[in-house]
């Protein structure tokens, strides 16, 4: 019964699955079977060794995902340098009574873009760390599961870093070599197509992420709702950008009054040049922002460090108002009165917040470690535990806050590449602040769940307790 020939057919579908080779089981023993087992079997395993050939060589055909990465940054550099070098040449073929105004111009349509570009690049940069540190800083923005890590942010702002620098040199090299109104061409473009990536309606392009951009921005402009953490981080990142909100409103001036690419801006009596009303009112609009958000805090919670925070923000608008009214006074008066009381205002602005960003958006009395990565590194190995970061955090917070005057002060904006680069520098400090910020708000939510978890289990053993052995109390 058990001994018998057992055959089965070759193409019987319960010995293969979809898509394997057919199966064949003799149990007989004659030479005839086992020869034909035998071809049978040297022909798979021929089959098998070209299929594994083919492999090979398709796979020897197509680039390591390395040489790959090497070759698209190669390329990268290789588009910064054409970049560089076609700017170069086209400024150098201007007059030189002429290409300081032009450059100041330029920076001015493109300066906004590029520190937006910056932001965003460090921005990934935080979020990278949040990650190998083990900061759930979804939780903390209450982000669902579409958000974006910092590898979808480093690809937008490859995009931007990638886009704005072409744009500027086609700017450059069109009204060097004399095609005006298509060199005026070029930031409006630019400026419409940025547009249009934010408000765009479908599906492409992280939508979800642009449609939270878009309500946190509602949000702080009209804060008629309670405040929540991604509310006033992104107001308080708003401030760093003050003046590239101000270049931004001078840009679209000039495009809607079509003095691109002209030096009528520059004139006294332009709409707008450096006498605009406008100006001062786009510099303090986010320290309003925030300081109108400190207000509904206290509304909600009646804390009163929400008003001692909204006194901090109130302090910025003596020094930018203070600072425009150079354009609107007497030479004298400025040197004598004027001044001096903008000097005042600024250094208690700039003390008054580096004392609020140290003790309570920091909260360093116990040296926090938010560089400690979950897997080693030897960046966390470089500054976990290090105190010589918090007193650099500490020391470069301090002189930052004091040049924040600077780049605010209207009088002062036509110094283009020295605004530029103060400016960078008030991203970079940002860029760190929220570093520590972030790890603020971590470590009190996790004390929050403990305590309530503490709580629970409390409550768990006194119920235990009460109701053991059939006792009531």
């Amino acid at each position: 019964m058990f001994g018998g020939a057992v055959s089965a057919p070759t193409n019987s579908p319960h010995l293969r699955k979809s898509g394997s080779r057919p199966a064949i089981f003799d149990l007989g023993t004659t030479e005839s079977g086992n020869s034909s087992g035998e071809d049978f079997l040297h022909s798979v395993v021929l089959n098998e060794m070209k299929g594994v050939s083919t492999s090979l060589t398709s796979a020897a055909i197509l680039p390591s995902p390395v040489l790959l990465w090497r070759f698209k940054v190669l390329l990268f550099f290789l588009w910064g340098f054409i970049c560089c070098k076609i700017g170069w040449d086209s400024v150098m073929r201007m007059s030189a009574d002429l290409r300081d105004l032009f450059l100041y111009e330029a920076f001015l349509y493109y300066n906004p873009l590029l520190l937006v570009t910056m932001m965003v690049w460090l921005w990934g940069i935080n979020l990278w760390v949040f990650a190998q540190a083990n900061v759930g800083y979804a939780k903390i923005f209450d982000l669902d599961q579409s958000h974006l890590t910092h590898r979808e942010i480093w690809k937008c702002a490859i995009w931007m870093t990638i886009i704005v620098p072409t744009s500027m040199t086609a700017y450059l090299y069109l009204y060097s070599h004399g095609e005006v109104s298509l060199a005026a061409s070029q930031p409006v473009l630019l400026y419409a197509a940025v547009t249009m990536a934010l408000i765009f309606p479908f599906d492409i392009f992280y939508l979800s992420t642009r449609y939270f951009l878009l309500r946190t921005l509602w949000r702080i402009v009209f804060p008629l709702q309670a405040i929540t953490f991604p509310d006033f981080f992104l107001a308080d990142i708003l401030t760093s950008m003050s003046k590239v909100f101000s270049d931004l409103e001078r840009s679209v001036c000039r495009m809607v009054h079509r003095q691109v690419a002209t030096i009528a801006w520059f004139e006294a009596d332009s709409v707008c040049g450096s006498h605009s009303i406008a100006i001062p009112i786009v510099l303090v609009l986010p320290y309003i922002f925030r300081f109108f958000q400190c207000l509904r805090q206290y509304k909600d919670t009646r804390e009163k460090t929400t008003l001692l925070n909204a006194l901090k923000y109130s302090t910025a608008v003596p020094v930018i108002f203070l600072s425009a009214l150079k354009y609107h006074v007497f030479p004298e008066k400025w040197t004598n009165v004027y001044r001096p009381l903008w000097l005042l205002s600024s250094v208690l602005n700039s003390l008054y917040s580096f004392y609020w960003d140290v003790t309570r958006d920091w909260d360093l009395s116990c040296f926090t470690r938010i560089f400690k990565f979950g897997k080693p590194h030897y960046l966390s190995h470089m500054i976990y535990g290090r105190k010589w970061v918090y007193f650099w955090v500490i020391g470069s917070n301090l002189i930052l806050r004091c040049t924040w005057t600077y780049k605010l002060s209207a009088h002062l904006r036509h110094n283009y590449l020295t605004v530029f680069t103060i400016t960078a520098l008030e991203m970079l400090r940002r860029f760190q602040w929220a570093f520590f910020r972030v790890e603020n708000e971590w470590n009190k939510m996790n004390s929050k769940t403990n305590i309530q978890l503490s709580t629970s289990e409390m409550v768990n053993e006194e119920e235990k307790l009460l109701h053991s052995n059939g006792h009531s109390v």
